[in-house]
């Protein structure tokens, strides 16, 4: 089942902040961007974070799951938890890197 667009909007709702947050369909799903950088997956209605060791003690009781075929097991990011969200978006954003220009 892939992601609704009132979901996805529901998933940038709930990034709280002094943040430009942004959304983009690839490959039938979406990635979130906050401050140009990307941050969440959301596949199938389920918000995927990249296993860091920057959140591992924060998320370390959270599920997990593979967002697709062939990719690494990430962290599912409960987005009701707002309290959560609040710690978890800003180390993301701190800790990724913009995307590199292509060419």
């Amino acid at each position: 089942m892939a992601t609704g667009v009132d979901f996805i909007e529901f998933v940038c709702e709930q990034i709280r902040g002094d943040y430009i947050v942004r959304y983009k369909k690839m490959f039938g799903e979406y990635m979130v961007y906050v401050n140009d950088k990307p941050i969440l997956l959301v596949c199938d209605n389920c918000v995927f974070v990249k296993k860091l060791p920057q959140v591992e003690s924060l998320l370390s009781e959270a599920e997990t799951g593979i967002p697709y075929n062939g990719s690494k097991e990430h962290y599912i990011l409960d987005m009701e938890n707002a309290e959560l969200v609040e710690k978890v978006i800003p180390i993301l954003e701190r800790v990724t890197p913009l995307p590199k220009k292509k060419r």
